[in-house]
């Protein structure tokens, strides 16, 4: 079993009330809203590396345990922003394949489009994957607008820092 990270953005159709929302821990007028190269490179090579991070901003959560609407709860910084940040670890759906097992109790995130690439100085050093969750079960689920970036670091990137291919991986 491998790990990832995620990033999820609320929709439209998601309400959030300001009023109950916890203070924030970071100072007002601040925003944690990294690059694409940035989590890739800082965070999720650092989670992988097990290095520890000035500021932990990201919370480890099974993303597959939760609903999209339950998530909000679970980030690390509590901010009106509606995007949040997760480390979670990554369910294979049968043992030794390489299909991901990406159902929840209620619905599931389904992959769309092409992986892109993430780099950094004109290297590729990860892979950004769109997932979209669809309420109820496949083929007949319903399109939600929840949206989740799913990132992974290279292989190459993976030998670079000292993990092999068959060492756990951490992704976002």
């Amino acid at each position: 079993m491998g790990r990832e990270s995620v990033f999820l953005p609320t929709t439209a159709s998601t309400t959030v009330n300001p009023v109950a929302a916890p203070p924030t821990s970071l100072a007002p007028g601040f925003r944690f809203h990294p690059t694409d190269e940035e989590l890739v490179i800082y965070y999720l090579k650092r989670k992988v590396s097990g290095k520890p991070f000035r500021f932990d901003a990201i919370s480890e959560v099974d993303i597959y345990r939760s609903e999209p609407g339950d998530l909000a709860d679970k980030s690390r910084l509590k901010t009106r922003d509606q995007e949040w940040y997760f480390f979670s670890a990554l369910d294979k759906k049968y043992g030794n394949g390489g299909r991901m097992n990406r159902a929840t109790g209620k619905g599931y995130w389904k992959a769309t489009g092409n992986d892109r690439q993430v780099k950094h100085e004109e290297r590729v050093v990860g892979l950004k994957k769109t997932l979209v969750f669809h309420s109820g079960r496949a083929p007949d689920g319903k399109r939600t607008n929840w949206v989740m970036h799913e990132y992974r670091l290279t292989e190459k990137e993976m030998e670079r820092i000292g993990t092999g291919s068959s060492q756990p991986q951490v992704r976002f």
